[in-house]
């Protein structure tokens, strides 16, 4: 944690202006167009999206940036030497990455928040979707550290694999707005569920049940998790 805090202009304060410049944009053009859900402006609607994207990215940078600097410098000794275990070594990494994701997530919504403070229906929701968000991207950031062996292994992950899936995850639509094929595609996506469940809790309203979402989000967790823990029992591409 204190990795990201030293950067804390380019790892909090930049991410947030990010999600700023998103709603200045998309609310700006579509804020008389568009209505999702009835009585809904759509830069509200829109909020809880940008929240949960850059909460999302910013969890899987923190996770797989240390993890892979730490391999490229030859500083990951220092982690291997000392008696710490594979859960532990696993939790650090991920707890590390949920903090900055929620620390993101919170000043992208406190300063999106005064343009066009969404309702707060369901806060429990928001925090559940919140916490298993976070930690699923922090799982999965330290899985592309694991296995990247060079930051631009690294880097096609993130282009080709977590950006298209946040950005196709309904951050600025609703799927049900799509062609039916797309509709079916997009509940391929386990990112999805994040943002619908999590849109849910502040308007009472989303495209799948949350209790489904959440079902969905923390199997994904569970195989992630075990998929990682198993890579590090085994010292993959980290011992050997």
């Amino acid at each position: 944690m204190l990795r990201f805090w030293k950067v804390s202009f380019q790892t909090v304060a930049a991410p947030v202006l990010t999600g700023v410049l998103y709603l200045l944009v998309f609310g700006h053009v579509l804020e008389d167009r568009v209505e999702v859900f009835p009585g809904v402006g759509y830069t509200a609607f829109l909020i809880p999206g940008l929240v949960m994207m850059s909460l999302l990215q910013n969890a899987f940078a923190n996770s797989s940036s240390s993890l892979i600097q730490s391999k490229i410098t030859g500083n990951l000794v220092f982690v291997l030497l000392p008696p710490i275990s594979n859960r532990e070594f696993f939790l650090a990494y991920v707890a590390a990455a949920m903090v900055r994701g929620l620390v993101v997530g919170a000043g992208v919504f406190a300063v999106t928040a005064w343009f066009a403070p969404p309702p707060i229906e369901a806060p429990i929701w928001i925090v559940a979707f919140a916490v298993a968000g976070s930690a699923l991207l922090g799982v999965l950031g330290l899985i592309a550290g694991i296995v990247s062996d060079k930051f631009d292994q690294l880097a096609a992950f993130q282009n080709f694999v977590i950006m298209p899936a946040t950005f196709l995850s309904g951050v600025f639509y609703s799927v049900h707005g799509l062609p039916p094929f797309w509709q079916a595609v997009s509940h391929l996506n386990p990112f999805f569920y994040l943002i619908d469940g999590f849109r849910y809790g502040f308007f009472a309203a989303s495209d799948a049940s949350p209790w489904l979402s959440l079902a969905i989000v923390l199997v994904a967790l569970a195989v992630t998790s075990a998929l990682a823990l198993s890579m590090l029992a085994r010292g993959y591409k980290i011992r050997t």
